[in-house]
């Protein structure tokens, strides 16, 4: 089995980078593409950079290139849901792109037109193991629900209130809808696992900068007791 691992921040990768025996490197759509063993795994490590487009097509060059079986998103996000604070874990099992808006042709927000799904579900063998990976850890708390995809940074309560209520979100992020979509569209299993690094509300910025090492941290620590079980 070959996973792909992406992360959109240099941040969110470095960990692994820095655990993984690379035996081949691809440069492709300016990014590098990091091709070995990980903690025992034969994985592919890449930073996609930030947002959906740049996500998409490091998801869909891992589909091609690298022919891999799994697809693994982590890294940080903004909490959503009333009980999601900094450090905590959600563990994705679907996804919406909140940014879509098609409400004028009569579909609901977040309906991607002609598309066979509403939302994108994750793969639920992948989900457990997540699961299990976090029980594994003390030190954060975790959740297990809808994670929501813009190109946005939110730090506006009232839009997470609306995230909240219109899609019942947990977090919200800029890459893994679009992760999963194409995921669905390759028949591929994936999931999303996100740790919260701010509440995506006024003072997201600053909470962002403050709890982002330790949302990382989490993210990581869950994505090796997860990788130890497959």
């Amino acid at each position: 089995m070959k996973i792909g691992i992406i992360g959109a921040m240099d941040e969110e990768v470095a960990p692994l980078l820095e655990e993984l025996k690379v035996k081949k490197k691809l440069v492709k759509a300016q990014m590098e593409f990091n091709e070995g063993t990980l903690w025992e795994k034969d994985v592919v490590v890449v930073r996609s950079g930030i947002g959906k487009v740049n996500a998409a097509v490091c998801a869909q060059i891992l589909v091609d290139d690298f022919q891999v079986d799994v697809l693994i998103n982590v890294g940080v996000a903004g909490g959503v849901g009333e009980e999601v604070y900094p450090g905590d874990v959600v563990i994705g099992d679907s996804l919406i792109q909140h940014d879509i808006d098609a409400s004028a042709f009569g579909e609901k927000l977040g309906q991607i037109p002609r598309m066979d799904v509403f939302d994108f579900e994750c793969d639920k063998t992948l989900v457990e193991k997540a699961k299990d990976a976090c029980n594994k850890m003390n030190e954060c708390k975790s959740f297990v629900g809808r994670i929501v995809t813009g190109d946005q940074f939110i730090a506006d309560p009232e839009k997470i209130r609306w995230l909240n209520k219109e899609f019942s979100a947990l977090t919200c992020e800029m890459e893994g809808g679009s992760i999963a979509q194409v995921c669905h569209l390759n028949n591929i299993p994936f999931v999303v696992i996100r740790s919260a690094s701010d509440n995506a509300n006024n003072g997201a910025h600053i909470e962002y900068e403050k709890f982002k090492p330790i949302a990382v941290k989490n993210s990581v620590n869950i994505l090796k007791n997860m990788l130890e079980t497959m």
